[in-house]
């Protein structure tokens, strides 16, 4: 994880991005919540519930690079299948996918997991 970012933002970038992964998360249980009592289709049911796991791992910042990423494609995957609203779908997916790209900022698990570490002699 440390290969992929420099470093785990702080200050105020980190609290944005702090910010977008709440945000994402909510999002994610809301349509999941919302979805589970409307539809029978497994393969939406399917996609809905991987999408939420994305979300519970992108709450925590943990594996962030591969839950962004997995994120964008069930949701793309669901707008594809024309079993939800298309805005919310590109929405949820340039979220999942700018939080793979960016990292998820100092106040995560990778952070604590895979940030610089200070050794003091």
């Amino acid at each position: 994880m440390q290969r992929l970012f420099s470093t785990f933002a702080r200050g105020w970038p980190g609290a944005g991005l702090l910010l977008q992964r709440v945000v994402a998360a909510a999002l994610l249980f809301y349509c999941t919540i919302g979805q589970l009592s409307h539809t029978t289709h497994v393969p939406s049911l399917v996609l809905q519930m991987t999408a939420a796991a994305a979300g519970l791992f992108l709450l925590l910042g943990l594996w962030t690079p591969a839950t962004g990423m997995t994120l964008a494609i069930a949701e793309l995957a669901m707008l594809m299948l024309h079993r939800a609203d298309p805005k919310l779908c590109v929405l949820l997916a340039a979220l999942g996918a700018s939080l793979a790209m960016i990292g998820p900022g100092a106040w995560s698990l990778d952070a604590r997991l895979f940030g610089r570490k200070e050794i003091r002699i």
